[in-house]
């Protein structure tokens, strides 16, 4: 079978040794006699399994003993409407820091239920996108909480640095973290609430992550549905529903995999390496683009473009046919994305150059 390179930017790909892992266990579990998929998310097994998790991941992130980690049906838009009906009330003011399509997209759900002030921070100077400094963003004086977004996974543009500085006194800061969780050091004790859909860099789709402050989980609205009350979640140990418990269950296993690699150091220092080999290539090459400025390129999704749009489509399929795989870009904005979270190994990203170096000579 050919070696196959997963660039898809979620659902991305899973570590192998986790899924040979899963291959093994799929029909015996824990010698139960049954899949994990079957047996009840209210038994012991099951219920160790999660506070397993909860505590590799405590260990991880450093997650201080004044947070709560809490998992959601519903992906990161679900979380969109979860956090201003928990937080807020109607005539709330927030501010939504938008850079990209989801953190617009998060703004755009915040209207139903509060006030949000949208701080644009894209620009663009002579064909390159960036952000603009945090000093210059202007945060409403009342706002109840910050919400940004560090890594927009379409446009390929990240907020590297953290932006947390003195105009942020005093406010809830919170964050988008669904692409770049685990890939980089957080400070945990800077946010509110941190929240990620799993299926970038943790496991397969079907649930989130949140890490929430003790002193806020409180929802202000009688009317708020059931399934999006951050205390039935604490109260029920996530399980106010069934859960997704084979996400649940691979996720586990692809954070001890992380563990057991070296953890966030480990896959800080590899995913720097792995960008900067492709962004250095990209560089010295008249034949692909990226426009993103070199301050704000992302470290997982990178953006390329053919400057003869008329060789994408060849680019894809002659690609595919080398076994590299979901190499195109996003439908808002074309080109090409090189998704490369965690499980990417370093050589992945050496054959997808030695493939554009190869295609270039060939069409250049």
């Amino acid at each position: 079978m050919k070696k196959i390179y997963n660039f898809n930017a979620g659902p991305s790909m899973l570590p192998k040794a986790v899924l040979l892992r899963v291959k093994k266990e799929l029909l015996n579990w824990n010698k139960l006699g049954a899949s994990v998929m079957e047996i009840s998310h209210r038994s012991i097994d099951f219920i160790n399994l999660t506070d397993k998790i909860k505590r590799n991941l405590k260990k991880l992130l450093n997650i201080p003993n004044s947070y709560k980690i809490l998992f959601a049906p519903g992906g990161a838009r679900g979380q969109f409407s979860a956090i201003p009906m928990n937080i807020t009330r109607k005539l709330d003011t927030v501010d939504y820091i938008v850079g990209g399509h989801w953190s617009n997209e998060a703004y755009i759900e915040a209207k139903k239920f509060c006030l949000p002030n949208k701080i644009n921070v894209r620009e663009n100077f002579f064909g390159k996108e960036y952000i603009t400094h945090f000093n210059k963003w202007k945060l409403s004086k009342n706002s109840k909480y910050v919400h940004y977004c560090p890594n927009e996974t379409i446009e390929g543009i990240e907020i590297l640095n953290n932006p947390i500085g003195n105009n942020f006194a005093n406010k809830i800061i919170i964050g988008d973290f669904s692409s770049t969780i685990l890939s980089k050091p957080i400070n945990v004790k800077e946010y509110g609430i941190i929240y990620a859909s799993v299926q970038k860099n943790i496991g397969p789709p079907g649930i989130t992550l949140i890490i929430i402050k003790k002193s806020i989980l409180y929802s202000k609205r009688k009317d708020i549905p059931s399934i999006l009350d951050y205390k039935n979640l604490l109260n029920y140990d996530s399980m106010f529903n069934t859960p997704a418990t084979f996400s649940w269950y691979v996720s586990g296993l692809v954070i001890k995999w992380l563990i057991k690699k070296g953890g966030i150091d480990f896959a800080s220092k590899l995913n720097y390496k792995k960008s900067k080999l492709l962004y250095n290539f990209i560089d010295k090459s008249d034949f692909y683009n990226n426009n993103i400025h070199y301050n704000n390129r992302s470290t997982l999704n990178v953006i390329f473009n053919i400057y003869n749009t008329n060789l994408n489509n060849l680019f894809l399929k002659e690609s595919r046919d080398a076994g590299l795989i979901a190499l195109k870009g996003h439908n808002l904005i074309g080109g090409m994305r090189a998704s490369i979270y965690n499980s990417m190994p370093i050589r992945g990203v050496r054959k997808l150059i030695k493939f554009m170096k190869y295609f270039e000579k060939k069409y250049g």
